[in-house]
């Protein structure tokens, strides 16, 4: 009897886990319940079909097609479009470019803040095909507000529809719009539509300079039916230095607004991938629900003060959705929790239920457990990149098996936390197993309440296990029924926790798996006595069995295919000023296409000048001197050189012959520019602009410019040595060049200046 309960508790503790992911996303076959008569999947997914065609990043043919797209659906639904053109730059990015933004007004009854939906239509340089990032959360906005004036009903809040020009280049599209637009100083809140995959659930993340509770509230009371969310991911997010077009809104505009944005199979995100085809159905089916449960609600409520005094946790939980309680109560909590365990330990101790001595012992296959799972999970990852190098061309860090490899590591954690206890199961009090996870649990939520109060809702796990030590303290139940009964009291510790484990390595990359080896193990702990058994060696087996299966799956399906494409990259690289030439590639494994050009007599190492800014700091691996091509360059003209007591105002025109993307102006000494300006729009709100070396500017070059022109004074004493790089994304095109294009298997390495010709040169000044 007790081996069959333990085998039901182990089905329960899967059953929560699987219920948990359940809840975090809509399926397919829920549609026509979930989303209101009036909205389409289908035709939601013809606009994403209409928008991914081909790349639409800024400056492309594509982005011009699919901006005259939206323009027209706009038109159809019956909107006065604008197409909105400034010039934009962003300090944080070092970026600017002429953005092109698509602005309509859905006029409600009152005079009160407006709503505003929010997506962008850029894709990412220079391949992507932008179906998920961010053609799906257009598409949504589309058939949405479609939905909406369907019911032809009153709503009292204006509504106002901006997709975003260049958000991939530095949030320059919402920057033009929060700066200059009229219409952005009566906006009350913020809905915006993001990607940073192909699928999995759509999670909900808030932006704003006060604290959550209002906006939190308010959210809730739309009654979104999957509401995917915590605090722990709002306070880790307030953090970091990245963010969204609604960070714009927020830092520069204090507005408030939420974000909803996949993050699943990270794989494809930027890639020549993230098409059509490969986006999951049920993610924009949630973003789907998003938008038509909030719409409707904020259409209609006051959005005049959405801030608030007081932040609060919050966590997705079994039944309700969401749990909320205020940040104030995550101390009180603790000392609740501390004054509990104490009083369990006594009582236990006295009622011979714990023993002192098993107690003390219990430290010990707990803090292993979380020392080696974390310990292990992240030396493996290191042995994995040595054994399967062509993981390191996979720059975002998430490869196309990294799901296998989530599962696997899970495996062997549990395998390793297995094997470490079954040496201690055989205590005589079980209870003392406990005791040492509940304690270290307690630190680590005092801990939190100092340093990251977000995390508030990890005090649950503690509740539930002092639940069920205060159980095994006063209660004689038989233990047949014992790890049933602790499986259903640790329901709300599996339920959070399950989808956590799984989320670290999707949104961080496979090498942040060791993070989900020491939550798996600190669960664990938590969870003893469900697993507490003297003879459990099958659930040993069947974790180093399913380990063995899954690494031996993730090694046999390492390489790339059709479906799994390879990415890779070749640069030529002109410099105009030595009259040389190379080759250029960011691969680590050279391949078929790489050693068409890398065959023979190529350097290890990068080049002087010619390694553009990317998202991952990314350098060349390889070089090779090559022809020099003489590619003209665009051409350049100093229209102002002028001193005027210890200032010296400069001012140059680079003026374009063929086809430029980008172009990267570089020093080589520090350099203070003051009234820095790139097509008479000040970088860095006119403040002084100094830069030691590196990169000071990247303009990205749009279908509407012609030429560019760059002005800025500088003290006359000072030398200036300035590089510039002009890029195009031609060389496979370019009829001096004779590369045989990529194989079905390949695809371009997103995240860097590829399949691209640099021209190199020093600014004479």
């Amino acid at each position: 009897m007790k081996k069959f309960s333990y085998f039901i508790s182990i089905l329960i503790v899967l059953g929560i886990i699987y219920w948990s992911f359940s809840d975090l996303k809509p399926g397919i076959s829920s549609q026509k319940n979930l989303l209101q008569k009036d909205f389409s999947l289908d035709k939601a997914l013809v606009h994403v079909k209409n928008i991914s065609q081909k790349e639409h990043y800024v400056g492309s043919v594509g982005h011009k097609e699919v901006q005259k797209y939206l323009v027209d659906e706009l038109k159809k639904l019956g909107f006065e479009v604008e197409i909105k053109q400034k010039v934009a730059a962003n300090k944080k990015w070092l970026a600017a470019t002429n953005t092109e933004n698509i602005i309509a007004k859905l006029k409600g009854t009152s005079s009160r803040k407006s709503l505003l939906l929010l997506s962008h239509y850029d894709s990412g340089m220079h391949s992507s095909f932008g179906a998920s990032d961010a053609g799906s959360g257009v598409a949504i906005i589309l058939e949405g507000i479609r939905a909406f004036l369907a019911k032809n009903q009153p709503h009292k809040n204006d509504i106002i529809i901006l997709i975003s020009d260049a958000e991939e280049l530095g949030l320059l599209g919402a920057n033009a719009f929060v700066s200059d637009h009229p219409w952005a100083k009566n906006i009350g809140l913020v809905l915006n539509f993001e990607a940073r995959g192909s699928g999995g659930p759509s999670y909900m993340l808030m932006e704003t300079n006060g604290k959550n509770s209002k906006l939190l509230s308010e959210f809730l009371a739309a009654k979104p039916n999957f509401p995917a969310a915590n605090s722990l991911m709002y306070s880790i997010y307030k953090m970091l230095p990245n963010g969204t077009d609604l960070t714009v809104f927020r830092e520069n505009g204090n507005i408030n607004g939420f974000n909803f944005a996949f993050i699943g199979d990270h794989f494809d995100y930027h890639t020549a991938q993230d098409s059509y085809e490969r986006l999951d159905h049920e993610s924009l089916l949630h973003q789907a629900d998003y938008l038509m449960t909030t719409l409707p609600y904020f259409a209609n409520s006051d959005l005049e003060n959405l801030n608030s005094d007081e932040d609060f946790v919050f966590v997705n939980f079994p039944f309700i959705g969401v749990l909320t309680f205020s940040f104030s109560m995550v101390f009180p909590f603790c000392i609740i929790a501390t004054v509990l365990f104490l009083l369990l330990l006594f009582f236990g101790i006295s009622l011979n239920k714990i023993t002192i001595k098993g107690a003390i012992k219990g430290f010990i296959p707990f803090l292993l457990s979380v020392i080696l799972s974390g310990g292990i999970s992240f030396l493996l990852w290191k042995l994995l990149l040595i054994i399967h190098p062509q993981y390191k061309d996979i720059l975002h860090g998430f490869t196309y098996n990294g799901y296998a490899y989530i599962t696997g590591f899970l495996f062997l954690n549990l395998w390793i936390i297995l094997k470490i206890y079954s040496y201690f199961f055989k205590e005589e009090k079980p209870a003392s197993l406990l005791v040492a996870p509940i304690f270290i649990w307690i630190v680590l939520n005092f801990v939190i309440s100092g340093v990251l109060k977000g995390a508030g809702f990890f005090i649950i796990p503690v509740f539930c296990a002092l639940l069920i030590l205060a159980i095994i303290v006063f209660l004689n139940i038989e233990k047949r029924f014992q790890h049933i009964l602790f499986a259903i009291i640790s329901t709300p510790t599996i339920y959070i926790f399950a989808p956590l484990i799984k989320m670290f390595p999707v949104g961080l990359g496979i090498g942040n798996s060791f993070i989900s080896g020491i939550l798996i193990a600190l669960v664990f702990g938590i969870l003893i006595l469900i697993f507490h058994q003297e003879k459990n060696s099958w659930l040993l087996k069947i974790s180093g069995g399913f380990t063995i299966i899954l690494f031996g799956y993730t090694s046999i399906y390492s390489g790339f295919s059709e479906d799994n494409k390879k990415p890779n990259s070749l640069v030529y690289v002109q410099n105009n000023d030595e009259k040389t030439a190379y080759f250029g590639t960011y691969n680590s494994i050279l391949d078929d296409y790489t050693k068409q050009i890398f065959n023979k007599s190529f350097q290890k190492g990068g080049i002087k000048n010619a390694e553009t800014e990317s998202k991952y700091n990314t350098r060349f691996r390889y070089y090779k001197d090559t022809d020099f091509k003489n590619i003209q360059s665009a051409k350049f003209s100093v229209t102002l050189d002028s001193v005027f007591r210890e200032n010296r105002k400069i001012e140059f025109v680079i003026s374009p012959i063929r086809k430029i993307n980008k172009l990267e102006f570089i020093t080589h000494q520090k350099l203070t520019l003051h009234q820095f300006k790139v097509n008479e729009v000040l970088i860095n709100n006119g403040k002084t602009y100094s830069v030691k070396n590196g990169t000071f500017l990247i303009y990205y070059v749009a279908n509407a410019d012609k030429e560019i022109t760059v002005s800025f004074t500088i003290n006359k004493k000072e030398a200036i040595d300035i590089i510039l790089n002009e890029i195009s994304f031609d060389l496979l095109t370019n009829s001096r060049f004779s590369i045989k294009p990529r194989s079905s298997e390949m695809m371009p390495m997103p995240f860097v200046t590829n399949d691209a010709i640099i021209i190199s040169k020093k600014i004479k000044l």
